[in-house]
């Protein structure tokens, strides 16, 4: 590949590719055990906020009392907030592929990611993520949600960059191909191993 058809910009999702999901089902199920919560009542009642939670039009108290806290329950609210955040953890390999790759080619990084305002402050904060990512388009932050073409667009306009100078990271197939409908070269992930491989068919390589 000629130096000049390397990307410039690559966008990155958080949960999947650089951390769990922060979240997801199998984190509410577990809640739900812990708690002694009806997992299929709260679960439902997730599905029917969540989208509003995640583009920070509610707070995390908000969706709370929507979804764990809207009858009287044996629970703490803090202990609850608490669990939610510890389901957190970090691909300690993929951060330091793109620490990696974002240093040796001077890359610019960007997140595209969905997720609820004090969970994505928390998870920025707990695993520093702010040292390698230049800016966060995060649903919470922008009032867009993908599969919104709107969020990939900002994040273009955000790092100055055309589609055709970026690679964009997804473990969401559904995203990645959105992405690639704007023009935008991406990157179904899977899993560390075929992921490196594919950014180094985009003239990406590191010694890890």
């Amino acid at each position: 590949m000629e130096k000049g058809d390397r990307p410039t910009t690559l966008f990155l999702d958080i949960g999947g590719v650089l951390l769990t999901n922060g979240w997801d089902r199998s984190s509410r199920r577990k809640a739900a055990e812990k708690f002694e919560i009806d997992f299929a009542e709260m679960d439902e009642r997730h599905h029917l906020t969540y989208d509003t939670f995640e583009s920070g039009k509610l707070s995390l108290d908000e969706y709370l009392d929507r979804v764990v806290f809207f009858r009287k329950i044996d629970c703490d609210r803090n202990d609850f907030k608490n669990f939610m955040f510890e389901q957190s953890q970090a691909y300690h390999d993929m951060i330091e592929l793109v620490k990696e790759v974002k240093q040796k080619y001077r890359l610019k990084v960007g997140v595209i990611s969905n997720e609820g305002l004090e969970l994505t402050e928390y998870r920025i904060s707990k695993f520093s993520l702010g040292e390698f990512v230049d800016f966060f388009v995060s649903s919470c932050f922008v009032h867009l949600r993908k599969p919104d073409k709107d969020i990939y667009k900002m994040a273009l306009a955000m790092a100055h960059a055309s589609p055709e100078e970026s690679l964009y990271v997804d473990d969401r197939l559904m995203f990645v191909e959105i992405a690639r409908s704007l023009g935008i070269r991406s990157v179904n992930h899977v899993d560390y191993q075929d992921t490196k491989a594919a950014l180094e068919s985009f003239g990406f390589y590191a010694g890890l």
